[in-house]
């Protein structure tokens, strides 16, 4: 009786490793297909970002070119006044009664044709400033179509990927799922939480070349007879992920012993 018993034992921590290490293969997908699936997201945030900072730019340029529209409007109007000043003041200049009120006369009428000349001057800078934010708004908007084309295919691409893998995930979410009931709740919460704390997402892994599958520390003989034994779960004392010998796990052992 105490024999079946221990036979019993060995056959339930078998079982156990071995459902372990399917559920294992099965989350290894699923996290394999949520990467592939993960990289075209942030692929097409990125783009859906650039394409708005664009939009912004052109605004901004736009914003830019009527601000510059208004300051040419200003500055017109300033030569009309200053233009009206010096038809003004000619007309007093015929009218002067000594030559220090036509000295006076004529030095506003050349201050108001400097005042012209300097208008005249920020037009064409502003007129300049505007041929150069309508060039950059043509360039802006030529990235900001050919971007939104890259978009449209990136979007299509993910599109198609979670279609073409939707069915497929749930389907190995069932398979795990389905595994769950054969390994025991203590050890199935272990391995929950040794996968989540892993970086490659490996909470089980078989020895290989003396070591530990998951952080490659050499396991000392005894420790690897005890794993070959399938008596009892045994963690890495480095890294503490479940281990399980190649043949358990079904793996060909070319590189052990």
């Amino acid at each position: 009786m105490a024999s079946d018993k221990k036979s019993d034992t060995v056959l339930d921590v078998e079982a156990r490793l071995k459902s372990l290490y399917e559920l294992q293969t099965i989350l290894s997908e699923i996290d394999r297909i949520k990467t592939v699936r993960g990289e075209l997201p942030l692929e097409v945030k990125d783009l859906e970002d650039q394409i708005a900072g664009l939009q912004t730019r052109i605004q901004n340029f736009t914003g830019e070119i009527d601000r510059l529209n208004q300051a040419i409007a200003a500055e017109k109007e300033k030569i009309e006044n200053c233009q009206a000043l010096i038809s003004r003041y000619n007309t007093q200049m015929d009218n002067v009664r000594n030559n220090r009120e036509y000295d006076l006369l004529h030095k506003e009428v050349e201050f108001q044709k400097l005042e012209i000349e300097l208008a005249e001057k920020h037009i064409r800078d502003y007129e300049r400033n505007i041929d150069n934010r309508h060039a950059d708004i043509q360039n802006t908007q030529e990235r900001l179509q050919d971007m939104e084309h890259i978009l449209q295919e990136k979007q299509a691409e993910l599109d198609e990927i979670v279609n073409e893998t939707r069915e497929q995930e749930e389907g190995l979410r069932a398979q795990a799922k389905a595994l769950e009931p054969k390994i025991d709740e203590r050890t199935l919460k272990a391995f929950k939480r040794i996968r989540q704390n892993a970086r490659n997402g490996l909470g089980i892994v078989y020895v290989q070349r003396n070591a530990c599958g998951g952080c490659f520390n050499r396991i000392p003989p005894q420790r690897q007879m005890e794993i070959r034994m399938h008596k009892k779960i045994i963690v890495c004392e480095y890294c503490g992920r479940i281990m399980i010998d190649p043949v358990l796990a079904g793996v060909e052992d070319q590189n052990n012993g």
